[in-house]
């Protein structure tokens, strides 16, 4: 086995590196790889954390939903109950306005027709003693009493 200065050189170099390696390299390095590791874990940790919240508010989310779509249907069904209640009271008051308007458009015919039959009562009467005047007046001729007649029977006719 030959051992020269050259292995004795290398292996002080080598000591020397690794002993540089140690003192500079080594500690920061690790340092830094720890530092990561912590830093990884605890984003993990935070990360299940924020997963097992999640959970819990969507747990809570669908919950509320649930609430909320029963309180929906509630308030649909109140809603149609209240359509109900109010089609029903405008029937009713419909009904009445109809009753109302129909009482007054029979008073108010009853009234026309009234008014009408007395003013033909007047027109007859004012004809009647027209034709009385004009009988008196001739009443001489037989011929033209009948013909004065039978003119205030068509003229009463023609106003029917």
């Amino acid at each position: 086995m030959n051992i020269n200065a050259t292995i004795l050189g290398q292996s002080i170099s080598f000591v020397l590196f690794v002993w540089f390696c140690m003192k500079y390299v080594w500690y920061p390095f690790m340092s830094a790889i720890e530092k990561r590791q912590k830093e990884i874990s605890d984003n993990l940790t935070s990360a299940n954390h924020t997963k097992i919240e999640s959970e819990r508010a969507h747990a809570k989310a669908l919950l509320c939903l649930t609430q909320a779509r029963i309180k929906a249907q509630d308030i649909i069904q109140q809603a149609n109950k209240c359509k109900i209640q109010i089609i029903d009271e405008a029937k009713h008051e419909a009904e009445k306005e109809q009753n109302r308007i129909l009482s007054q458009a029979r008073k108010q015919i009853l009234y026309e027709k009234k008014c009408v039959t007395d003013e033909l009562r007047k027109q007859i009467s004012k004809i009647a003693i027209e034709g009385a005047e004009k009988i008196i007046e001739h009443s001489i001729n037989e011929l033209v009493d009948r013909n004065i007649i039978n003119k205030i029977i068509n003229t009463l006719s023609y106003e029917d």
